[in-house]
Formats: structure tokens, sequence, C-alpha cells
């Protein structure tokens, strides 16, 4: 074992590794490479500690590079490495090239796979914001989660309301804020009233929750690095603050978009095709990214065609095409993103009525 451990140190002292470490909850699995070769594979607990002093101890003298999978452990465990002065990246699951003859799939093997790929250079890092955009990001998420919240609460009242045979003279479709508010004062049962003012207690705290969160947004927003982009986000039509800080949140510094194209793909707003040979299929868009963005979009979308006369046109044009509102209206907010990055890169305000 001695002798082993002496080649080891022989062949990759003062060299490059490469890691590929695949998370999970409990335990960490790490394959390390160094002249194209797997040179050592282990597992250890999911701790940053045990993880530093495996690299100080088995490679005290190499420069690491590290690579693991977005999703289960965020940034940290990038935040840490890159502090300690390891070269890391975070890389999209959906991006890891692996062959399409695998037909086994393990934490061991996907750490062996990352690995191969960061040494071959076929690694797609993702953007990682620094700490304070991220803390401010969590705001708007929350934000909106807690939107959620209140609708789910909203249509439990509504729906415990129809099963116990509750009746009121609002509409279906008319039911404000101020409506749930008045359930309090009308007379119900001692067992209805129960679960009820359970859920009024409950909507309440989360419309205090909402107009906390929404205070917190609004002082993010007046914050001087966010200060540009967001004036001239908020140029384009259909795009009020609270979807332009959200977009800047999430998009990030909108610079390191190389085009149009790229910011659309992105979002997820890029058309798919599978083609082969001579039969050439397309599709609808991938949809890949986040889900949030496209629904702003979308949303913004339906306004911009009402104010802006090149949005109406190019609206127009897509439907009277495709006889599908949808997907005009995709069409919309896909060009909607491409300007709004074209209009922040360029520090230029966007100009209604200009028809390409």
């Amino acid at each position: 074992m001695p002798n082993v451990r002496k080649i080891q140190e022989f062949v990759v002292k003062g060299k490059e590794i490469f890691i590929g470490l695949e998370d999970s909850k409990r335990t960490w699995k790490v394959c390390v490479r160094a002249n194209r070769e797997i040179i050592h594979q282990a597992s250890m607990p999911a701790n940053y500690e045990v993880l530093d002093a495996f690299l100080k101890n088995k490679f005290p003298d190499c420069t690491v590079h590290l690579v693991y999978e977005a999703g289960f452990k965020g940034f940290n465990l990038y935040d840490r490495l890159t502090e300690d002065g390891h070269h890391c990246i975070v890389v999209p699951p959906h991006t890891v090239y692996q062959a399409k003859c695998s037909r086994v799939k393990n934490d061991k093997v996907d750490a062996r796979i990352l690995a191969k790929n960061l040494e071959d250079g076929n690694c797609k890092a993702c953007y990682v914001p620094d700490e304070e955009r991220r803390a401010d990001r969590e705001i708007a998420r929350t934000f909106y989660s807690v939107g959620r919240d209140i609708v789910r609460i909203k249509n439990q009242i509504r729906k415990k309301m129809d099963f116990h045979g509750i009746e009121t003279d609002i509409e279906a479709s008319a039911w404000r804020d101020w409506h749930y508010k008045s359930l309090r004062n009308i007379e119900l049962k001692p067992e209805h009233r129960l679960w009820l003012d359970s859920y009024l207690n409950h909507l309440d705290f989360l419309w205090a929750e909402q107009k906390r969160l929404f205070d917190m947004l609004k002082a993010v927003a007046k914050k001087e690095r966010y200060a540009k982009a967001l004036k001239v986000a908020v140029s384009l039509p259909g795009v009020g603050r609270l979807t332009a800080i959200r977009l800047i949140l999430e998009l990030g510094n909108f610079e390191r978009f190389k085009s149009g194209a790229a910011i659309a793909s992105f979002v997820g707003l890029g058309g798919s095709e599978y083609s082969t040979g001579e039969s050439i299929r397309r599709g609808g868009i991938t949809k890949q990214g986040n889900p949030l963005i496209r629904a702003w979009l979308i949303q913004s979308a339906w306004i911009a065609i009402k104010y802006d006369p090149a949005m109406q046109e190019f609206y127009s044009r897509i439907k009277r095409n495709t006889a599908v509102a949808q997907k005009a209206i995709t069409a919309v907010a896909r060009k909607m993103i491409v300007r709004m990055r074209s209009c922040i890169v360029n520090n230029v305000e966007y100009t209604f009525g200009v028809i390409e």
C-alpha cells in the first residue's frame, strides 16, 4: 500500500486533478482523474470539512478542478471551494454528456461521468450569482410563493363553503380580498365558524407576509446595482417595476448572453427541432429554464400588444399565419426578452412603435 501511495503522489504531484462530485443529503461520491485516467474514487460524509481534509491530505500540491451538478446543494459548496482557492464549476444536470448506450446510473457512475466531462473540457458551467443577488432573489421567490399560498387558501375557503352549503350573494368570479375579510361577520354554526376562522387567520398571516415581502422587494429595487437595468427594463411596454426587478434578479447580468437567441434559449422560448437527414421536424418552444420567467413574459406580452404598435403588428402577423393566439403571444414574449437584453446591454430605453 505505501508503494501505491508513492506512485500516486509521483503521478499527480504538482499537476492538475479533475474531480467529479455527486452530492446527496448524507454522502458525497467523488472521482478523481489525472493524466487521462482515474486515480482515486471515494465516498465521504456530506460535509465540507471532510472534503477539504481529503483534498489537503491526498493532493496537497495539486491544482484542483472540481465540478458538481446544480440543484440540491445550491451554490454554498461553490462559494467555499472558490474561497479556498480551488477551481470549481457548477453545471446544469441536463448538460452533462454521457454515452447513449449507458444503462447504469448511480452516484458513483455519475461522479465518474462528471470528472471525465471536466477533464475533457465538456462541462458547460452555469451562471453563479453573487451572494447578495442570491439573497435578493430569494425575497422575490418567497413573495411569489406566498402569493400562491394565498390563492390556495382562497380556493379552499370557497370549496369548503360550497361543500357545507354556506351560500353568499358573491359571484364566483367576483371575489375580492375584502369579501374574504367580510366572512368573519356572517352568522354560522359553531362547527363551521371553527374551520372558517382557521382559514381566515391563515389568510391574514399570509397577507401580512406578502406586504412585508413586497416592501422588502421595493427596497431591493432601489439598490444602485440594479438601478440602470431596472430603468431600462420598465421602459418596455407591459413591464412594471415588480416584473422588471424579478426578471433582473433571475437573469442576472444580461451581458453574459452573447445574443438575443442566447437569452431566448436560456428562458426556454427558443424553438425545438428534431431533424435528421431529409426529415425535418420543428416543434414548439423548448420550455427549458425557469417557468416563472416565461409566465411573467407572457403576462407582459398581453399588455404590450395593447400599447405598442410594433408588438401589435407582430402579434397580428403571427396569429394570422398560425391561427393560434398562444403561439403568437409566445412569439411576442420572445421578442420582448430579446429587446430587453439589447436595451439593457446598450443602456438605451425602449422606443415604442419601431417596426422591424
